[in-house]
């Protein structure tokens, strides 16, 4: 079996040939997310040096990241893996909390306990049809674990609302091969290219929430540590004629 490409998934769970327009605002919605991100982060190692920041061996995940958690409401559940500062932070964390947590020597739950969570959130989703939506961020490794597997045959079987995130640090596509050999979905995308992860994200969002069950998005980071998301979007911005310093300072300034 071979993984389709993003386009080919992303239009089949839009159920058209394409992806619909992303607007001028949005491009510069989802720029100013992640230099926020990244400014966060930049902060929070000088107020935290102890903390362990870096844990996907220093890949930029700010583009996988704020391309998938743009567009959510409150309402949505969000699974974070340990560790995730910018995840963390998209999900309403404040610096403070944050940093408290980086801090405090309390273990935090376990990936079981995690996935039966954010299990437990889709199927009150399904049940209660108020068009909520689960995301669950796996870590590097964490999704070659038995548990993570014994899930995606459980969101597969029950068509539940979720979107699994995986974020990995080489390319494979077998995670999203196994979504597939499960019955649903399963996409590949740069998870160094935010407009990418944001269209296929978009797409598998709204089709959970119309009650089509999960679909798996497998971020990769093959591309060389030239790769920095931020400078890759303010090129893409560049082109279109979008990107301007007034931006970047309007992009910086935005923080507090």
């Amino acid at each position: 079996m071979t993984t389709r490409t993003q386009e080919q998934n992303a239009a089949a769970l839009a159920g058209h040939d394409g992806f619909s327009l992303i607007s001028n605002e949005k491009l510069r919605q989802l720029y100013i997310a992640m230099v926020k991100c990244d400014e966060l982060e930049q902060r929070a190692r000088i107020l935290s040096p102890q903390s362990e920041l870096d844990g996907n061996d220093g890949v930029r995940l700010e583009a996988a990241v704020v391309g998938v958690m743009i567009d959510l409401v409150p309402e949505d559940t969000v699974s974070v893996p340990d560790g995730d500062f910018i995840a963390s932070f998209l999900k309403g964390e404040s610096l403070d909390k944050l940093l408290r947590s980086l801090r405090s020597s309390a273990a935090s739950p376990k990936f079981a306990v995690q996935l039966e969570n954010v299990i437990g959130a889709a199927q009150t989703c399904k049940s209660q049809k108020n068009g909520q939506v689960a995301v669950a961020f796996l870590s590097d490794g964490a999704a070659s674990s038995s548990l993570w597997h014994k899930a995606l045959k459980r969101a597969g079987a029950e068509q539940l609302p979720i979107l699994f995130v995986c974020l990995n640090s080489s390319e494979t596509g077998e995670i999203a091969l196994q979504a597939e050999a499960d019955g649903f979905p399963g996409i590949t995308v740069d998870g160094c290219d935010v407009v990418a992860v944001y269209r296929v994200a978009t797409e598998a969002i709204a089709h959970a929430r119309k009650g089509n069950g999960p679909t798996v998005l497998e971020c990769n980071f093959e591309r060389p540590a030239v790769s920095d998301p931020i400078l890759s979007m303010e090129s893409y911005l560049a082109r279109k004629s979008l990107f301007s310093e007034e931006l970047k300072l309007e992009a910086a300034s935005c923080f507090i």
